[in-house]
């Protein structure tokens, strides 16, 4: 959850902006990213759990089962694709990266709370309600600019509804997507933003700072969700795991070609999803900074208030 040093992903190539799932088939082997900050980004989970627990959990009587079958996959999955990590013995799953070694019946974490201190991933547990889908349980260490206690309990298109565009181009391609949904198959996507924060835990968006063009590449951070889903065999609930890279822009676009992109991104982004990631807040800034290190410094740079 901490910065990386060069952006292990790209969403915005092409210089492309649509509303769309833009969903890619995923091996079961690459379910999980386990890098260099795994100790880490543990270890900042920990203390927001320590500290803030009613802010980054949150589960639903509902979700027990879900979370128990979620639990078990983990303790399996875990030491089968990173053996250099983890090993389990019976019950206990032992993770060499930070030392930490985790009786997998202990009754005083719900398996929900348990799961999410394995993995760097945010965890949802979303089941079928009428027609749709609701989120029965979280353990979420990494909003951006959304409060779980908000959002538990309800439904895919409620969760979404500040979302510009979801309720009228993606509502019904999502429900169709998450009723269909097959265990075994999984799927990834990426969500982008550019912002001024670059704190992983951001439930409400702080005053905005003065960005200017000079120094948007050192104060602006890009941020990228990893999102996964895949539907547990069991209970049928659907796992949604987010991992999130936060990189400062100035090291995350360091080609021509990548600020080319991303500013014909932004340009190409409807003026409420703008205003929506806040990056209309600075848009004349970043586009100008991007500009200048694509080579393009006529390029016109747009103004939104």
């Amino acid at each position: 959850m901490s910065e990386e040093e060069r952006a292990p992903y790209r969403p915005f190539d092409g210089g492309r902006f649509r509303p769309a799932m833009g969903l890619m088939p995923l091996n079961e082997s690459n379910w999980l990213e386990i890098d260099r900050h795994f100790a880490a980004g543990l270890a900042e989970k920990r203390a927001l759990l320590a500290e803030r627990h009613g802010e980054v959990f949150a589960a639903l009587p509902a979700a027990a089962a879900p979370a128990s079958e979620l639990l078990a996959l983990l303790a399996a999955h875990l030491p089968r694709h990173h053996p250099e990590i983890f090993r389990r013995e019976n019950d206990r799953l032992f993770n060499r990266a930070n030392g930490e070694d985790w009786d997998l019946t202990r009754g005083d974490l719900h398996p929900l709370d348990l799961a999410g201190r394995l993995v760097q991933e945010d965890l949802c547990l979303l089941e079928a309600a009428s027609d749709s889908y609701r989120l029965i349980g979280a353990t979420l260490c990494s909003p951006s600019r959304w409060r779980l206690a908000e959002k538990i309990g309800r439904p895919l298109a409620a969760i979404h509804a500040p979302v510009p565009g979801y309720g009228a181009a993606l509502a019904r391609p999502v429900d169709r997507f998450f009723a269909h949904l097959k265990p075994g198959k999984l799927v990834w996507r990426l969500n982008w933003g550019v912002l001024d924060d670059p704190a992983p835990f951001q439930p409400v968006a702080a005053p905005a700072a003065s960005i200017t063009a000079e120094k948007a590449g050192e104060l602006l951070w890009l941020r990228v969700e990893r999102q996964t889903l895949r539907r547990l065999v069991a209970t049928g609930a659907v796992v949604f795991a987010i991992r999130t890279h936060i990189t400062p822009l100035a090291a995350a676009i360091r080609m021509p070609a990548d600020a080319a992109d991303l500013a014909a991104a932004i340009r190409a982004m409807p003026e409420d999803m703008r205003r929506y990631k806040r990056i209309a807040l600075f848009a004349p800034a970043v586009l100008a900074w991007l500009d200048q290190r694509a080579g393009a410094a006529a390029a016109p740079v747009l103004c939104w208030e």
